[in-house]
């Protein structure tokens, strides 16, 4: 038996809610996903690819998949460096707890609360390393088909190819980074469930305001 009490359970809830009802229903629900920024940005990668066919220096192109695999590279490595942190805290409880004691508000976990805890944030940031990781090498799968692109303006299917690889790229990169804001909305769990349910809603307001009513939304929708 897990050592949860009946708030602990209801904070989880909501954080389960929170997370995996809001990815289902933004990734699942086509005339929901088509407003997001998310489906913006895969209209303009498609246009990214059929634009690059009759170029013949794609040295642009390849620089800005550069990018894309570094910022989700960066993001794979600092998960690592997180899941060797929560490691530490795993084999030095008493350390953990004595700061979460001089907090206000907190309630200091137990042994097993403690293990608890720290364990979901390890399973967060695992899916967050496993997501980026996927993501990384989608690209990497990308930039080979833009160098091995045909200069004719008629091989389109070869630039859908690449952009659906783009896009299902930048679908995982978008997926690690939610276990992110996820992540840290679950670091509030170890100060008290109510902290859990607080941070799970802001961090669920924030995804939203971002991807559906941000101005970045606005301009790319525009273009």
């Amino acid at each position: 038996m897990l050592p949860l009490t009946l708030l602990d359970w209801i904070a989880l809830a909501i954080f389960g809610l929170c997370w995996v009802v809001y990815a289902l229903i933004v990734d699942r629900v086509p005339s929901i996903r088509a407003k997001s920024v998310i489906a913006a940005m895969d209209e303009h990668r498609r246009r990214w690819m059929l634009s690059a066919l009759p170029r013949e220096n794609r040295i642009a192109d390849i620089s800005a998949i550069g990018n894309l695999m570094s910022s989700t590279s960066f993001l794979a490595t600092t998960s690592i460096l997180l899941l060797g942190g929560l490691v530490a805290m795993l084999a030095a409880p008493d350390i953990g707890r004595r700061v979460v004691a001089a907090l206000p508000w907190s309630t200091v976990p137990d042994d097993a609360m403690w293990e608890v805890k720290i364990g979901l944030l390890l399973v967060i940031f695992v899916n967050a390393f496993f997501e980026l990781t996927w993501a990384l090498r989608q690209f990497n799968y990308t930039s080979t088909l833009v160098v091995g692109m045909p200069c004719d303006p008629a091989a389109i299917a070869h630039a859908e190819a690449a952009a659906r690889l783009a896009n299902r790229g930048a679908r995982h990169f978008n997926t690690g980074l939610r276990s992110f804001y996820f992540g840290l909305a679950a670091l509030a769990w170890i100060i008290h469930p109510v902290a859990l349910m607080l941070a799970s809603m802001l961090v669920l307001r924030e995804l939203h305001r971002r991807e559906f009513r941000s101005a970045a939304r606005d301009a790319l929708k525009s273009s």
